[in-house]
């Protein structure tokens, strides 16, 4: 099923995120880990893709196995930047022939040697959206950031490159992790203003350790709230606390979004499956 039909149902959904192994080695533990996450029935998973493809072939056999044996609406996660055009169209291949037809469609961190960008045949999403669209009958989605790219110069500039992946066929939009609702309100009401239509999901990180903190505000800046960078002072070094904290405070995160009318959530589960099957149980009479 596609992802834009998911949403378009009369309901709130609860969605969950999962990762491919680097190597086959661990290939046997992430598959479990995420058909533990797959028997939660979500709405759907999403499954990220590595850098320059990296795990391009994990991504599609996860993906796959979430699809066809749990039957689980799966989104492959798609990265253009340092990829081939070539490899790209090889990537979609493999999905068609695995019957997936969703994907996120991403341009994915730029490379340390940024002077690789200069020949390389694709360096926006909005340019791998549209390249995807001529590829095949896919529900195409895109990221998007609240509290705008860390490369854009304002977050006016932000919304005019989000406009142009919407345009390109970007039929909906996850976010960035944010730990400030209002931060996501704000980010809706000035997209809607521009135009943007399309339904956008609110990505939620469940933060079950403190070293996931240090990570998160170097990848995007993300505000912290005086609340939330207490509960990481006061847990942070207590693994048990500290998960059982993460996920309290992901889940009034979520409840505080769904009574304002935010009828997507997109939980980053980082192949937790207890984080998952936790935030799922709290929120088993709002979210049905």
């Amino acid at each position: 099923m596609k992802i834009k039909d998911i949403l378009a149902q009369d309901k709130v959904t609860l969605s969950f995120e999962v990762f491919p192994p680097k190597t086959n080695l661990n290939y046997e533990s992430v598959e479990k880990a995420t058909t533990e996450i797959a028997q939660l029935k979500p709405d759907f998973m999403s499954v990220t893709y590595g850098a320059g493809g990296g795990t391009s072939e994990f991504t599609v056999d996860i993906a796959s196995n979430l699809y066809h044996n749990y039957g689980v609406n799966s989104l492959a996660h798609l990265t253009c930047v340092s990829s081939t055009k070539e490899q790209v169209h090889r990537v979609v291949e493999r999905l068609k022939e695995e019957g997936l037809e969703n994907i996120l469609a991403l341009r994915g961190d730029l490379p340390k040697d940024r002077t690789l960008l200069e020949n390389a045949e694709y360096q926006y999403a909005s340019e791998l959206i549209y390249d995807l669209k001529q590829l095949g009958d896919f529900c195409i989605g895109g990221a998007c950031y609240p509290e705008g790219h860390t490369e854009s110069a304002n977050k006016e500039e932000d919304i005019k490159y989000l406009k142009e992946k919407v345009d390109a066929g970007c039929e909906f939009l996850t976010t960035q992790m944010f730990f400030d609702n209002n931060i996501l309100y704000n980010f809706l009401y000035r997209i809607r203003e521009k135009g943007i239509t399309v339904p956008v999901i609110a990505g939620i990180m469940p933060v079950t350790n403190g070293n996931q903190m240090k990570r998160i505000c170097e990848l995007s800046g993300t505000y912290l709230p005086t609340r939330f960078k207490a509960i990481v002072d006061k847990f942070g070094d207590t693994p048990d606390a500290m998960k059982q904290a993460g996920i309290a405070y992901a889940t009034d995160q979520i409840i505080d979004l769904v009574a304002n009318g935010i009828r997507h959530i997109h939980v980053y589960s980082m192949n937790k499956p207890e984080v998952a099957a936790g935030i799922q149980a709290n929120l088993s009479e709002i979210i049905k």
